[in-house]
Order: C-alpha cells, then structure tokens, then sequence
C-alpha cells in the first residue's frame, strides 16, 4: 500500500547505495561528513535522520512507505554542546532537561544520542541542514515546546499505528479547501483542534514531536495534524510543507567510527 503525502509518493525499497547517494546541504559542500565535522556544522533546528534493518526498523518502512524510521532535531543554544530533540523507546541516555532518564520524549546530548543509533542500534544516520538557521525567537519558542513535552510518553506499538493510521485520514479542512466562505473558517476550527490536541497530548513518536516543534517555532505551515508526520516526511523524497523562506538541504551521510 503505498504512502503519498502531498504529491510525493515515497520508495522505500531503495538500494542503501542508492539511499547514501545525497547531494550537498545548503551549508556544506559534501555528501559525506564524520561525526565530529557535523557537530561543528549542525545548529538549531537541522534533522537528523536514521535508518535501520532490525524488524521493528523494517516494519516502520514498510508501513509508512518510507526509507528511515527515526527523525530528531538539533537543539544548538548559545555556548551549550550540540543537542538532539527526539522521543523514542529507550532510556539509556539522560534527559538533559530533567536530569534523568526516562522513555519517551527527551532532549539528549547529541553526540551520545548519534552513537547510540549507530553503535548500538546498527544504525545508518543523515544529517539535513535547515537555511536559514533559527532565530533567536524561534529558538524561545522550541524552549517553551521542551518544557511543555519533555517527558511525554512513547505510545507502545498499536496506539503509535493507531495514531498514524488515524492521521492519515483526510481532516475537515481537506475536505473544505478552496470553497468560498467555508474555507477561511473550517482553517480556524481545524487550527484551533491542533491547539487542543498538542496541549492535552498525552503519548509523542519522534515524527509527532518534531513536527509539533517544527510547527511552533514556524518552520512548518501546515493544516494537518501532527499525528500525520512520519519518519519519512522528513526525508528529501518527500513534501515538507515548510514555511516560505525556509529550506532544508539534502542528506548529507554521517561517518561514524566504528557504526
């Protein structure tokens, strides 16, 4: 059953040669970096991508037609070392917002967090560079989003599918767009659910959360919910509905020693 977003029909079944075939970001002029260059390079609100061949990995490809199954995003404020924002399962790393570990969503330290993908989890790992960098607005803007979600639960496996599945389904404002008069207000009351399904969120995956985030700092113009992000919206293949005026460079592979 293949997934489409937007006009964009997704492959999943890629040759990994084919997948690590990306071309240059917008603020790097290779296709390949260590991890050390990409954490020199990467500021507040690049992606970071990982793709892996466990069953659970395959298992998201399959589903949502996509070539990765895990997405974060660079959390890069002032003095302080890189950060990843992301949720997942486990909770091997600490929440640097809290100072504990726990599941679910957290902000972790970024070149920890791209070691344990790649080393433990035998993951393959892309950088995309946002241009133009966040502002320092926006960066406001994901600190109140890290204080409002940290923490928040990972759904287990059947809410995470039951959550994207439901999300796939067309909302109001699809059915109403473009027709007069209707349109301006179903936008309204669809905007105004968003705002009241983010603020009684109670269980985040890691799409969910960075395109909750993307959205709030203004990243993203979107009218769907964020239960309709996966993984692979985040991917080059994709549509991302982006703000006008932001781009997100191609992925850019991340050598890792010893991944």
């Amino acid at each position: 059953m293949p997934a489409t977003h937007g006009t964009v029909t997704r492959r999943r079944e890629q040759d990994d040669d084919e997948i690590g075939e990306s071309r240059s970001g917008e603020r790097a002029y290779t296709n390949m970096l260590t991890l050390n260059q990409a954490l020199e390079e990467t500021r507040t609100g690049d992606l970071w991508l990982f793709r892996g061949g466990s069953g659970p990995d395959r298992a998201i490809q399959t589903l949502t037609n996509a070539p990765v199954n895990h997405v974060g995003m660079t959390v890069a404020i002032d003095d302080l070392p890189p950060l990843i924002w992301h949720a997942e399962l486990g909770d091997k790393l600490v929440d640097l917002w809290t100072g504990t570990n726990h599941r679910g969503v957290q902000l972790n330290d970024l070149q920890q967090s791209v070691l344990q993908w790649t080393q433990r989890y035998h993951q393959r790992c892309w950088l995309r560079q946002l241009t133009p960098p966040a502002n320092r607005e926006q960066e406001n803007k994901l600190l109140r989003v890290i204080a409002r979600m940290d923490g928040t639960a990972f759904p287990t496996t059947m809410r995470l599918t039951g959550r994207w599945l439901r999300g796939r389904l067309p909302n109001a404002y699809d059915w109403a767009r473009g027709i007069p008069f209707v349109d301006k207000k179903v936008r309204e009351s669809t905007q105004r659910r968003k705002e009241r399904q983010r603020l009684g969120l109670e269980a985040a995956y890691c799409a969910e959360t960075v395109a909750i985030t993307y959205e709030e700092m203004g990243l993203l113009a979107t009218d769907k919910y964020s239960n309709w992000f996966d993984p692979g919206s985040f991917w080059s293949g994709d549509s991302l509905p982006l703000t006008p005026g932001y781009a997100l460079g191609d992925e850019i592979e991340i050598a890792v020693a010893g991944g």
